[in-house]
């Protein structure tokens, strides 16, 4: 039950508290207020709301609730680990990078032992003594440091008052569950949590993976499972092995119980039509899995869910549409692909930049594509819409992502469409996505909600403090830029470093700051550590009034040991201060972003910090990762292709809040509820509004 009210914490920013009882006198507010000044310490705060009910409980309740609450919101913003540095008195006295080498060299050769240590032949720099371990004690590093100055720029964040924890819970599930937009990992998970406490469930579970993980639950209850093509069936198989719902990976399936057999078999029967048999060979290798573990020999009452182990062994053939398609494709018959296609209005428009590029005429195209748009979901709206919406304007490459984040870039070779082609594609499309829009009556917007992207996708996103869809931008304020990355390995040496390449507007002329740079006119880095089997931190320190480069890219790299995904914890964010409030190298209430790092990817790019022609600096939000090598990756390594990627990134259109708030705008009635959109809850709407934040942005999506 706490894990459940923690997840309603972090997700929601809601305490849910139940009906209060009474309490003493005094005593559950003067807990409630010593509630709220511990929450303060790490950059949050009780809403008015909250506080009075805190208040009306028993003293002893509202302690037991705040231990909760406190642990919740600081391992949300990363103080939950003691961050130590290894320059104790970073960002000050920091040796420049010769001079240190040079201080360790000579230790080594001249102090204690240091014959036996050191053999110039072979000598390896990495492994001097004293390197890359923390030379003092935590308690140290705080003595080091003046304590810090609160400023009114710091961080605040309001804890809202919620319902019941059930009310919660059925409200995030909802959410989750009937989101148009595929979840990351993160949010399977919770929504697996979730799934299992929440009696009912959405009316339309749009993403397979979302209804795979409610089947689970089905399954386990005995209750009938919500399928309706054959590959449901083999994402339930797999969740249920706690496996991969998505199917990218392998999974090793479990064996299953004669009731669980059954069901499967009948969920299967129900779905295996002549037609969705050609999904079947897409995913051959699992499906003769399965079949290994239901026995469909067994169940001769469902002869349709054996056709499907027949196609996959091969001894049953049926042809996909994708197949059909590719083979009219390549044969030039263009009309023919694109009359199979429109029995499938998705994998129309998905492939319309395609179509556009081989047809004769693109009249027959774009008129299918029109009619196709009345069926096809609105998330595959919008991307269409924001895909074309970069077809104007040559690109700097083409970016390509995958589900864990990892990406590259390739040169667009592609042909230009037609203007007058992408003008019409486009007016129609806002035609259909307005026609779904819903009237949200009076509609009152954050001027800083604008530039956030729209999450079309959030499998790439790590859910945590600040964090926003990639393509997302928004203002950078304070004096002090700071990064920070944590790690604590899991079995086996792991030594992270952390970066910063440096680039002009051009995306040229590159410099970086790193273990072999420490520091530059207006960087520093705080020093290299390579194990961390209690923990470790690093941070770079950015004057940006300073800075003489525009770009600065933060990034990750794995220098040794284990991936992002196999530690037992590492995560990533940034700060934001000025040089007069001093502090500890980590502050938790200047903390303006955190997200755990993960991704099949050895280098990590999170967000890119960019200096606009007015001098301001702002922050575009990347979550991609680069294959990196095996082991060894440096910042120098990876100039050029991080510099490409990112610049692909920077300079992509993104379709964002302020587009979807435009159409909004012309159907909403000014008579109608008060419906907020924003970065953050304000104190002051009306009972009733509507509220939309970054966490619930994708309920903006319609149907």
């Amino acid at each position: 039950m706490d894990s459940l009210e923690s997840l309603v914490i972090v997700r929601r920013l809601r305490v849910p508290i139940g009906t209060p009882a009474e309490s003493g006198p005094g005593w559950g507010e003067v807990a409630a207020r010593q509630l709220d000044a511990a929450l303060l310490s790490v950059g949050f705060t009780c809403s008015p709301a909250l506080l009075e009910r805190l208040g009306r409980l028993p003293g002893a309740t509202v302690i037991d609730l705040g231990v909760r609450v406190l642990a919740a919101v600081r391992a949300l913003v990363g103080d939950h680990v003691q961050h130590n540095a290894y320059f104790i008195d970073f960002p000050k006295n920091v040796p420049d990078t010769l001079e240190f080498w040079a201080g360790l060299l000579l230790d080594s050769m001249v102090g204690p032992a240091g014959a036996d240590r050191v053999q110039p032949a072979t000598l390896n720099l990495l492994t001097l003594p004293g390197y890359g371990s923390y030379q003092h004690g935590y308690a140290d590093l705080l003595a080091a440091h003046a304590e810090l100055v609160p400023l009114a720029t710091d961080r605040v964040t309001v804890l809202e008052l919620g319902g019941s924890l059930e009310e919660e819970a059925r409200e995030l599930y909802f959410s989750l569950a009937g989101s148009e937009a595929p979840l990351s990992e993160e949010d399977l998970a919770a929504l697996r949590l979730l799934a299992s406490f929440c009696a009912e469930e959405p009316e339309r579970i749009p993403v397979r993976e979302n209804r795979a993980v409610v089947n689970e639950v089905r399954l386990a209850a005995g209750r009938p499972l919500l399928v309706d093509t054959v590959t449901d069936v083999l994402r339930l198989a797999c969740g249920c092995s706690g496996g991969d719902v998505t199917l990218a990976v392998p999974t090793k399936l479990r064996s299953f119980r004669r009731a669980e057999r059954r069901a499967l078999m009948r969920a299967l029967d129900a779905v295996a039509t002549p037609a969705k048999l050609g999904d079947v060979p897409r995913y051959r290798e699992q499906w003769k899995r399965l079949g290994e573990r239901l026995h469909p020999h067994e169940y001769p009452h469902f002869p349709r869910a054996a056709q499907v182990f027949e196609v996959a062994r091969g001894t049953r053939q049926a042809a996909g549409i994708d197949s059909r398609v590719e083979a009219a494709l390549a044969a030039g018959r263009t009309e023919e692909a694109v009359e199979l296609l429109a029995h499938a209005p998705g994998a129309l428009l998905r492939r319309l930049d395609h179509l556009l590029r081989i047809a004769p005429s693109p009249d027959a195209v774009l008129a299918a594509a029109e009619q196709a748009m009345a069926g096809a979901s609105c998330r595959v709206l919008l991307s269409l819409r924001e895909h074309l919406q970069n077809r104007l304007a040559p690109a700097a490459g083409r970016v390509f992502t995958n589900r864990h984040g990892r990406a590259w870039t390739d040169p667009d070779a592609r042909s230009p469409l037609d203007e007058e082609v992408v003008a019409r594609t486009l007016a129609f499309l806002d035609e259909e996505i307005t026609r779904r829009l819903p009237d949200l009556g009076e509609l009152i917007v954050d001027p800083g909600v604008l530039d956030v992207a729209l999450p079309l996708s959030g499998k790439a996103v790590a859910p945590g403090l600040g964090t926003l869809p990639r393509g997302s931008l928004s203002p950078v304020r304070g004096e002090l830029l700071r990064f920070f990355v944590h790690w604590r390995e899991s079995e086996r040496r792991t030594d992270y470093d952390l970066s910063a390449l440096m680039l002009d507007a051009a995306y040229d002329n590159p410099t970086h700051i790193s273990w072999t740079n420490h520091t530059n006119g207006f960087a520093v880095y705080s020093g290299d550590l390579t194990e961390a089997s209690d923990g470790a931190s690093e941070f770079v320190d950015i004057r940006l009034a300073q800075a003489t480069q525009p770009i600065i890219i933060p990034q990750v790299n794995i220098y040794a040991g284990e991936r992002f995904d196999e530690a037992a914890e590492a995560f990533f964010g940034y700060m934001t201060r000025d040089s007069a409030q001093k502090g500890r190298p980590f502050e938790p209430r200047t903390v303006r972003m955190k997200s755990d790092l993960r991704g099949s990817g050895r280098i990590a790019l999170p967000l890119v910090f960019l200096r606009g022609d007015d001098g301001e600096w702002r922050v575009k939000w990347l979550h991609v990762y680069l294959q990196g090598f095996p082991g060894f990756n440096q910042v120098e390594g990876n100039q050029v292709t991080a510099s490409l990627l990112v610049r692909s990134i920077v300079e992509r259109d993104y379709l964002n809040v302020g587009y979807l708030t435009g159409l909004l705008r012309a159907k909403a009635s000014p008579a109608g509820n008060v419906t907020y959109i924003g970065l953050e809850t304000p104190a002051d709407l009306p009972p009733g509004a509507r509220v939309y934040t970054p966490a619930t942005l994708h309920e903006l999506i319609p149907a």
